[in-house]
């Protein structure tokens, strides 16, 4: 059996492992704008933006980002999972699946309405776990940029 995987909110002094898998999350495009302003969310405990980070061997394999906020529907928050991302060389060691369940572990103890995510409709593996996970909404996601024109 390998290195266990010990899973941690992210912490100040994380950032440059954070920085390279950040980065490979977003598939090379690079906003340093973005990133600062990221960072310093995760990092602030007065914003509802949080990270979890996935550690094997001395070094983060995974991180996971998440947003708490008030909906309509329920008088506790709920969780939006916005990021999940695992380094090439940890893939297929179960260490989304563990993020994952931390964050489920999170929310059953501080009594969050739902935790809720997107998938990327190619993206079979994220799917496959996310299936094991909760049920498929069948609703369809539209996004704008305000000041877009419509049409």
């Amino acid at each position: 059996m390998g290195a266990p995987i010990h899973i941690r909110p992210l912490s100040s002094t994380d950032y440059d492992a954070w920085l390279p898998l950040w980065n490979a999350n977003n598939l090379g495009h690079e906003n340093l704008a973005v990133t600062a302003r990221t960072w310093a969310r995760l990092m602030d405990a007065s914003e509802a933006v949080f990270g979890l980070a996935a550690e094997k061997d001395g070094q983060m394999a995974g991180l996971l980002h998440y947003i708490l906020h008030p909906t309509t529907g329920a008088l506790e928050p709920a969780c939006y999972m916005q990021d999940v991302f695992v380094a090439d060389e940890y893939r297929r060691q179960g260490i989304a699946g563990k993020l994952v369940d931390a964050l489920m572990d999170e929310g059953a103890k501080r009594g969050w309405a739902r935790v809720y995510w997107l998938a990327e409709g190619k993206n079979e593996a994220a799917k496959a776990l996310y299936k094991s996970l909760g049920v498929r909404l069948d609703f369809d996601i539209y996004a704008a940029l305000p000041g877009m024109p419509r049409g």
